[in-house]
């Protein structure tokens, strides 16, 4: 412990031990904060071992009976050829205000060769304050929508001609959705950069289920896609990733594979639906809306100006 009283630990692999207390300080801040400070790739990328380009921020502070206590984590993600490192941060509810928050970031700061880039899910004003104290500025703005689906009146799926959907089989079409996701979402490194190893973390945990995986072909290839995923805890269901291949774009394919998705989750009995969408995605956005789906919260983006 320094002066402080504050450990900070930076490591490339978590122990599995570790891992858990981080997972259990996640859920624990969740319940605070109303949603998850750490997104589900940052969770999935803290087991399993080692990941390139991937480092962990452990922050340790004493307890009341002077026990060393885990009040901090933060993940550096550093696998953009062009951007600048991303990372998430948390900090145990019980233990905010006392400057581990700040020590977290700036740690984070200084790995990334103060070029750095930091998710604030929610938008919470204490994320927010942290930011600017840090002295970093917000970019990008990702909206979650949500709408009903006990009221969901969608026509029948037109799909383009030519094109028929059938479910996803593991194993068998991961190198073929590995393909067009990575076409799909090559502007949005996130997603696009996904390979064999995150398909394989998704598909291991309990929620994957194949029947909502739902892909387009057209002349044995295929051309779309739309993975949801169910929130059975919350009872919603989510347009988890929807992308079209670049060169069948603009034909309705995407509205088409909307409309499965969500007759799909209304079937589950759910009784909302839920996605996120870049806010600076004027197209997007436009036709959620006019789906019925309305902003729920914002998640926010700052990065350092160096």
């Amino acid at each position: 412990m320094g002066r402080t009283g504050r450990r900070i630990q930076v490591v490339d692999e978590v122990a599995p031990e570790t891992a858990e207390a981080v997972l259990e300080l996640i859920e624990r801040a969740a319940r605070t904060d109303g949603q998850p400070a750490v997104s589900e790739q940052g969770r999935l990328q803290l087991r399993g071992g080692k990941r390139p380009g991937v480092a962990h921020v452990l922050v340790y502070a004493h307890g009341e009976a002077g026990e060393e206590l885990l009040v901090g984590y933060g993940q550096l993600e550093d696998t953009d050829p062009v951007e600048a490192p991303a990372a998430e941060l948390v900090v145990h509810a019980g233990h905010r205000g006392r400057g581990h928050g700040r020590a977290l970031g700036t740690e984070l700061l200084e790995l990334s060769g103060r070029r750095l880039r930091v998710w604030a899910h929610g938008g919470h004003p204490a994320a927010r304050h942290l930011a600017q104290t840090l002295g970093l500025t917000m970019f990008r703005e990702l909206r979650q929508m949500r709408r009903s689906l006990g009221d969901l009146e969608l026509p029948e799926p037109v799909l383009p001609e030519g094109v028929t959907v059938r479910t996803f089989q593991p194993g068998t079409d991961d190198a073929a959705w590995l393909e067009v996701n990575a076409e799909a979402f090559a502007h949005h490194p996130e997603q696009g950069s996904l390979a064999q190893r995150d398909l394989d973390d998704r598909k291991a945990e309990a929620w994957f289920d194949p029947k909502g995986f739902f892909l387009a072909e057209k002349g044995g290839r295929l051309v779309g896609f739309h993975w949801t995923k169910v929130h059975a805890e919350e009872g919603l269901g989510e347009v988890y990733v929807l992308g079209v291949r670049p060169g069948a774009q603009g034909g309705g394919l995407g509205k088409a594979l909307t409309s499965v998705g969500l007759r799909h989750l209304a079937g589950q009995g759910l009784p909302t639906a839920m996605l996120y969408v870049d806010a600076d995605n004027a197209a997007a956005v436009s036709v959620y809306e006019r789906m019925g789906f309305v902003t729920h919260e914002t998640d926010l983006m700052y990065r350092s100006e160096t």
